[in-house]
């Protein structure tokens, strides 16, 4: 049976990204594996379509710090500006990079290019075994060590199982790690658009009677929409022609841009709260979505678990003879408690806040937008997180 001191469940951003850094940081003496079912053929690029992903600068930080950042900088579209709004009503708030001194208030960067920048890394690492397609089956822990059985029939032992699989984590679900669940009774439609105008770095929150509707600067003068809809308006919405539904998305937005003038293909997600707590166990960590999935508002959901990642990675350094030690993972579990916790209320908070018609949360929440503007104090707590400027 093949040993290692970490194995993670799941190659995509968080699980590559802390196999990337557990390699960088302990230069190349953990032993690690990943284990991953999808096998994605990175030659290929989506095109108009391709996915997207909002970096905030605290993340692009951490990237940085783990050496990765130097070869995803240049696939990524600079977030220079920040307008975010409420369709109909007076409250609006403008945040620039230029008052807060910074080169950029966040990045976007699609997928596809991450996702090929990490595959060359990755095989490029001598001691990280990438195992794909393949996943896990079972997991039996002792005293000492983890062993997973893969759907191909091998098992593998470990120091440590991380869990990075995703917001149902089979192996989080496997040990029976706790998972409590929100429904927003919402639905993320997702979809690249362009506009008449060129964005110029511009990112927008638009707060709407449906919902709140996101676009983010993306290349080739690209945005990213994220429209967040009830599921009976999505089923509707689905059914428009290119034409109808740039016509719908010009009423709810506006002009700002001027005029959307081509919508690449629709997809949608419901939208629901998950969270595990604890997020450890005996010889057992999770990260990113495994450990929470977040509401798209504010573009919070990555980047917390981005900072799961590189907390996690700071502990197994601190003791890499076994980085499965309960002094490892209870060390881990309380640094990212209020991280997480503040996080999930802000998001689940701006939710309520800004999907409720009650006369008088629509009059506070925009004379607080008006004061957000107006205070540069008022800024400061929401603006950090945002930014991922957080303890950790």
């Amino acid at each position: 049976m093949t040993q290692y001191d970490v194995v993670i469940a799941g190659g995509a951003m968080a699980g590559a990204t802390l196999a990337l850094a557990l390699n960088r940081l302990s230069k190349g003496t953990l032993s690690i594996a990943v284990i991953e079912p999808f096998q994605v053929e990175h030659t290929l690029h989506p095109g108009f379509d391709s996915r997207s992903i909002a970096l905030s600068h605290g993340t692009s930080l951490i990237l940085e710090n783990v050496g990765l950042w130097e070869q995803i900088q240049p696939f990524t579209t600079p977030i220079e500006h920040i307008n975010v709004s409420d369709k109909g009503h007076a409250g609006l708030a403008d945040i620039t990079k230029q008052a807060l001194s910074l080169n950029a208030l966040g990045y976007v960067v699609e997928l596809a290019d991450v996702g090929r920048v990490y595959q060359s890394l990755l095989d490029r690492a001598d001691n990280i075994d990438f195992l794909c397609p393949d996943s896990v089956s079972n997991v039996s822990r002792d005293k000492n060590a983890v062993t997973v059985t893969l759907s191909s029939g091998a098992s593998i032992e470990a120091k440590l199982l991380v869990a990075a699989d995703g917001a149902l984590s089979p192996s989080a679900q496997n040990i029976g790690l706790p998972l409590q669940e929100h429904d927003f009774e919402q639905v993320a439609l997702i979809a690249n658009v362009c506009l008449s105008q060129p964005h110029l770095g511009r990112a927008f929150e638009r707060f709407t009677e449906s919902g709140p509707l996101a676009l983010l600067p993306m290349s080739d003068n690209r945005m990213s929409l994220v429209w967040c809809l009830p599921p009976e308006t999505v089923e509707n919405v689905a059914k428009l022609s290119n034409e109808e539904f740039l016509a719908k998305l010009q009423q709810c937005f506006g002009w700002r841009l001027g005029q959307f003038i081509k919508v690449g293909e629709r997809t949608s997600y419901p939208l629901l709260l998950r969270s595990r707590d604890p997020i450890v166990s005996h010889r057992f960590a999770a990260v990113g979505n495994a450990a929470q999935t977040l509401h798209p508002i504010a573009g919070q959901g990555f980047n917390l678990g981005i900072r799961d990642v590189a907390t996690l990675a700071e502990q197994i350094l601190v003791n890499m003879d076994d980085p499965g030690h309960y002094s490892v993972l209870s060390a881990y579990r309380k640094r990212r408690e209020q991280d997480r916790k503040r996080t999930i209320e802000l998001t689940s908070g701006l939710v309520h806040l800004f999907s409720n018609d009650f006369i008088p949360m629509r009059v506070g929440r925009n004379i607080g937008l008006m004061g957000f503007e107006a205070l540069g104090s008022m800024k400061s707590p929401f603006l950090a997180r945002t930014l991922g400027m957080v303890e950790r």
